[in-house]
């Protein structure tokens, strides 16, 4: 399968606290090496630029992007529920030394406030590169079919691929956001796929992701890791332009494995018993929206947030009413919730992982295999031929 198209990185770099300012290697200004730092530091290697990447899907796509030619410091650790993750005074000191730093603005506080008053190097925000989805989801469900509007394909426009368009690369076209429309992220309309304001026990403020505009899981949509590894890229010739080939043909390699992944998700998940997952938190619009499924999260954005009685009444009836057989736990959060709605109902429990971090069980996957391993689960669960 062809690579995906390398396109011009025209949405910018989100932050530069020296405007202009692109680093040719990893040294320090004065070329000394910080013996504060540990040796999982980012800048100790002198074979191009030190790169810091906030949390684990970014750290991936830094590393198969930078190749031999780069060294990534991931800020969450293996293991650390990275929403609430809080940044150690040596971390901050790696902002500081990092030649160039991947983040979301807003969805680790810590980590943006660092940025501000620390980075002296260039600084992508993926969500310039990724359109998000919005987050006021109310989890009121609209006309028995969960709050998506009346068409078959659960609020996705008319065509067989959920509102992606015919062509081989599923509707990324040849502008600069990978074919995603400027105003409608991705093609779903404004109302946030048919929910309205009001919460259903959640409080509107629950998911604490700082100022994001946007539900922040944008790595489960393949595509938008791909358009990150184009960012990356770019930012990378910048800096270390004697290897700019190499960072874009690593960038484009790939990609080739996202859409085989892409692929796989959307013939695996094509003749499906059930759409409907139940999920202990929302973490997974951007899967179900371009896979054509639902999901139905005990709480909300923030995994940490409780859901109240009335809420978890609302589950229970909609697993009854849906013919639901499994509901899905994450390895990084407590799987309390999610086995009481099984032990009540006699359902199954599996894991559906929103690799926002590795744990201490999955330090020798990578995004590809944990993604792959969702793919199986979300088989099993809703009955998939």
């Amino acid at each position: 399968m062809s690579p995906m198209t390398r396109r011009s990185f025209t949405r910018g770099l989100a932050v530069l606290a020296t405007s202009g300012l692109l680093l040719a290697s990893c040294a320090s200004d004065d070329g000394s090496s910080d013996d504060t730092n540990s040796s999982d530091d980012a800048s100790s290697d002198g074979d191009g630029p030190a790169i810091l990447a906030a949390f684990y899907p970014l750290a991936f796509v830094a590393e198969r992007v930078a190749g031999e030619h780069g060294s990534v410091e991931n800020l969450t650790q293996p293991g650390v529920e990275s929403h609430d993750m809080e940044l150690t005074g040596q971390q901050v000191g790696s902002v500081a030394d990092a030649d160039f730093v991947l983040y979301l603005e807003g969805f680790q506080p810590a980590v943006d406030a660092a940025i501000e008053q620390s980075s002296s190097g260039p600084v992508l925000d993926v969500a310039q590169v990724v359109e998000l989805i919005p987050d006021d989801h109310d989890h009121g469900h609209e006309d028995d079919d969960h709050g998506h509007e009346d068409d078959d394909d659960h609020g996705h426009e008319d065509d067989d691929d959920h509102g992606h368009e015919d062509d081989d690369d599923h509707g990324h076209e040849d502008d600069d956001d990978h074919g995603h429309e400027d105003d409608d992220d991705h093609g779903h309309e404004d109302d946030a796929h048919g929910h309205e304001d009001d919460a259903h026990g959640h409080e509107d403020d629950a998911h604490d992701h700082g100022d994001l505009e946007g539900d922040p899981h944008l790595w489960l949509d393949p595509a938008n890791m791909a358009a990150i590894a184009e960012g990356v890229a770019d930012v990378l010739a910048e800096i270390n332009p004697e290897h700019a080939d190499t960072y874009h043909a690593n960038a484009e390699a790939l990609q080739a494995e996202l859409e085989e992944l892409d692929e796989d998700f959307r013939d695996g998940l094509a003749q499906c018993e059930r759409t409907l997952i139940v999920v202990s938190h929302e973490a997974f619009g951007y899967l179900a929206n371009r896979y054509g499924l639902e999901q139905l999260g005990v709480a909300g954005l923030d995994p940490d947030s409780e859901p109240s009685a009335a809420r978890v009444a609302e589950v229970h009836d909609t697993v009854r009413e849906e013919g639901i057989t499994t509901v899905f736990y994450e390895p990084l959060t407590s799987p309390d919730v999610i086995e009481a709605i099984a032990g009540d109902l006699g359902l199954e429990t599996d894991v559906l992982d929103p690799i926002e971090g590795l744990t201490d069980d999955t330090l020798d996957e990578d995004y590809i295999s944990l993604m792959r391993a969702n793919l199986e689960a979300l088989r099993a669960a809703n009955g998939c031929s």
